[in-house]
Parts: C-alpha cells; sequence; structure tokens
C-alpha cells in the first residue's frame, strides 16, 4: 500500500489548489495552473513532469517521528535503622521523557546485609509513565530494638530486562545506617583492681553504668585546638555520641575517618575541668585501647591553674598514653617548667609479657603523694617520679589536678594514620576511681 504524501508533495498540491478555479477538477486546476504560468508550448510537458511526481511520491524517512529511547539509572539509597521496621526508598530515573511507559526489572542481593535478617529479600518491576521521568521502589528493613553499633550494612541492587528503554547504571548500593547505635558490647576480660586498700577510702568514682555521661561531672573540649592541640594532631573533637558514648558499663571514644570542618578524623576528648579537681591518692583506671597506627589514646591530668600559669607551669600527668606503632607498651609521664622554653618532662614505658592493650582491660595507676609519683600498670610498678627530679624548677604537682580523657588521631609522636588503619578506632573505659 502506497504511504501518503511528503510534506513538499503536500505543499505543492495546496498551491494547485488555491491558485486555480474552485468550481475546476483536479486535472483542470493543473492545466490551467501551468497554462497560467507558462503560456508556452511547454506547459504540458512540464504538467506531465509534476502529476507524475505529485501522484508518485512517498513519505520519506526525513517526515517520520523521532523515536526517542530513553536510559533508565538507579541511585544509591540509605536508610537509618530504628527499633521498629521502616522502609527505604530507592529512585529509578530517566534522563529524558518518552510518549510511551517504561519499565525496568531489580532484584536484592546480599551485601554485609542478610535477607531474612536485616531486610526483606524481594524483586519485581519498576514502571515509570510516559512524560514522566521518575519513579521508586521500596526495601523493608527489619528494626533493631537494641540499636546495635556496628558497621553500616550494605545491600546490592541489580536492575535488568529494560522495555522501552536502555540500563546506563544497572547496579546501585542500599545503605542501612548502623553505625550510630546506642548499643556497644566488647569482652570485659581483663585485670581488675579492688573498691578498696588499707589506708585509703574511695574519694569519688564514675563507674560509667548509666547511659550517659554525668553533666555535672564531664565537659567537652571541641575542635582542633591550637595547631592540633599543640601536636598537629589530625582530629577535630565533637561532643556528638557518634564520637562519645556510654553503653554496657564503659565510656566509649571513638575515633572515626570522615570529612568534618574540614578535617579527615572526628574522635572526643572530655575533661573534668572546674567540676572535679583532686590532690594525691591513688587513681585507678581501667581502660582497653586501640592500637592501630596513628592512634593515640590518653589518660591524663592537667593543673587546675592552667588558665593562669599556662603550661607546663601547671604540670601535667600523663597517667597513659599509648602510640599505635607501640601496641604492647604504654607510657606514663611527668612535665613541669616555668615556659614551653624551659619544658622538661620523665617518663617510662611499660610493655606486656605478651599480647598488646587492645585484647583485654588493663589497669593504669598512679600512686600520688606529696613530692612523689608513681605509675603502675595492673599493679606493676614502672616509673618513680620525686622532687628531686624537677631540681631547681618549680614543682607543680602538689595541686589540683583535673582528668582528660581524649582518643587523637595523628600528631608528632604517633605519626599518621596509613593504609594499614581501619576506622572506627575505639577506647573503652570500664571505671575511674579516685582514692584518698
Amino acid at each position: 500500500m502506497e504511504k501518503p504524501f511528503c510534506n513538499t508533495c503536500k505543499k505543492a498540491f495546496f498551491l494547485l489548489y488555491i491558485n486555480t478555479k474552485p468550481f475546476a477538477t483536479t486535472a483542470s486546476r493543473l492545466q490551467l495552473l501551468a497554462m497560467n504560468l507558462f503560456k508556452n508550448k511547454y506547459a504540458y510537458f512540464i504538467l506531465f513532469l509534476l502529476s507524475g511526481f505529485l501522484f508518485s511520491c512517498k513519505k520519506t524517512s526525513a517526515d517520520k517521528p523521532e523515536v526517542i529511547v530513553p536510559s533508565v539509572k538507579v541511585a544509591d539509597a540509605s536508610q537509618v535503622r530504628s527499633a521498629t521496621e521502616s522502609v527505604m526508598h530507592v529512585q529509578i530515573t530517566l534522563n529524558k521523557t518518552t510518549t510511551v511507559p517504561v519499565s525496568v526489572d531489580y532484584t536484592l542481593k546480599d551485601g554485609t546485609a542478610i535477607a531474612g535478617k536485616d531486610y526483606v529479600a524481594a524483586s519485581g518491576s519498576v514502571t515509570i509513565p510516559a512524560n514522566k521521568t521518575m519513579a521508586d521502589f521500596t526495601i523493608t528493613i527489619k528494626g533493631d530494638p537494641t540499636s546495635t553499633r556496628q558497621n553500616n550494612l550494605s545491600i546490592g541492587i541489580e536492575l535488568s530486562n529494560p522495555k522501552n528503554c536502555t540500563i546506563s547504571t544497572a547496579s546501585a548500593q542500599a545503605t542501612i545506617i548502623t553505625e550510630d547505635g546506642a548499643n556497644l558490647s566488647t569482652d570485659t576480660s581483663g585485670y581488675f583492681t579492688p573498691l578498696s586498700y588499707p589506708g585509703y577510702s574511695l574519694k569519688w568514682s564514675d563507674e560509667f553504668s548509666g547511659d550517659k555521661l554525668d553533666p555535672n561531672t564531664w565537659n567537652f573540649e571541641t575542635g582542633n585546638g591550637d595547631n592540633g592541640w599543640g601536636n598537629h594532631e589530625l582530629e577535630y573533637y565533637t561532643n556528638s555520641p557518634k564520637n562519645v558514648f556510654v553503653s554496657n558499663g564503659n565510656l566509649i571514644i571513638e575515633a572515626r575517618k570522615e570529612s568534618i570542618s574540614g578535617f579527615n578524623y572526628s574522635s572526643a576528648r572530655m575533661t573534668t575541668e572546674n567540676k572535679k579537681t583532686f590532690t594525691f591518692g591513688r587513681i585507678d583506671i581501667r581502660a582497653k585501647l586501640p592500637v592501630a597506627k596513628g592512634m593515640w589514646p590518653a589518660l591524663w591530668m592537667l593543673g587546675s591553674n592552667i588558665s593562669t600559669v599556662s603550661w607546663p607551669a601547671c604540670g601535667e600527668i600523663d597517667i597513659m598514653e599509648l602510640i599505635g606503632t607501640n601496641p604492647n607498651t604504654t607510657y606514663g609521664t611527668l612535665h613541669w617548667g616555668a615556659s614551653t622554653q624551659t619544658h622538661a618532662s620523665k617518663n617510662a614505658g611499660y610493655t606486656l609479657p605478651s599480647g598488646n592493650f587492645s585484647q583485654q582491660f588493663h589497669v593504669f595507676s598512679i600512686i600520688w603523694v606529696k613530692d612523689s609519683v608513681k605509675f603502675l600498670v595492673d599493679d606493676h610498678l614502672f616509673l618513680l617520679t620525686s622532687k628531686t627530679d624537677v631540681g631547681s624548677a618549680n614543682y607543680p604537682f602538689n595541686d589540683p589536678q583535673f582528668f582528660i580523657f581524649n582518643l587523637a588521631v595523628g600528631g608528632d609522636w604517633p605519626g599518621s594514620p596509613d593504609n594499614t588503619t581501619t576506622f572506627p578506632q575505639r577506647m573503652f573505659v570500664d571505671y575511674v576511681r579516685v582514692f584518698q
């Protein structure tokens, strides 16, 4: 069957009609038009050519409407896990609209998330209506009433069987956000110290037995301090529960690798300044430490007069420091001096006979009396200091001090994390006790 006339022929035919007599037949109109235009012996020849062209033409490919074939893609999606079942929306988008519906099939695949345990297994088809560019489908996420903190869980998404379209992005990842859960447990094995000692009474303690820190005891120092807290540290300290929280009887300080306020790591630093200060006594801190490259956990004290005399004149007692390159050794140190130019210190390390400080809890202690400080790990004495070590300088360790607990990332002493350092890194503190 002949196809309709092309657009050019239709225009020519229309001009023939409107330029000839309205009562004439089609053939008469063609003859009259040719005679009027040429009035010579070539008129019938031209008429013949025009008539043949007009009635024999077919529509060309240029006159066909353009066929639009859009491409479809799937986007990554995420959802915070809640205590009860919830849904995550996954978007399917086209790069352009089309006049017909578009559809594509999807399938969910286990990543670190497990179907039946973390989400409901599903597959199906998604249709994007004509003249639209977007549709979605949902993934049912299983609830977690315990709010367990763990690495985020992943689900694979695969597209297939496109209809009226092509697929430009066939794979995506759905993420169940679980890294901010409030519940985190750890192996509590290790060394313990008693709740009483002969000749001492328990003056104060924090057993971290609740579900949050006591605001009447603890402050948070945030930011990166002055030049990385004077040590070129790389972290940005926050007071966020993602970096510091209490769970299952432990204080947990967590360092993360993330972009925050121009820095690449976050962590926490907390103090008892202006709330809890102490002079003399036995101090026990039970903790389990991170030991990766670039980690610098510290449990320490500063003189409460630091705001008036500055550091190191205020005195600093480092009950415990560890650098990740030496995972089986912790250090105890005294710092003193009238100014940074006259800064002096005395320290020593304690090395475990086996294993490292991330595997079990250990107790870091000082026995602090007038003119003397002893340092112990699991009741093993490894450093004895006295006023004679300071010499003619002012001895600042007979005055009140406050606690600082922090987990630094990088700095002059530990160096930066490397490709062996995984995140998050955590320091667990079971208790801090002051006996006098």
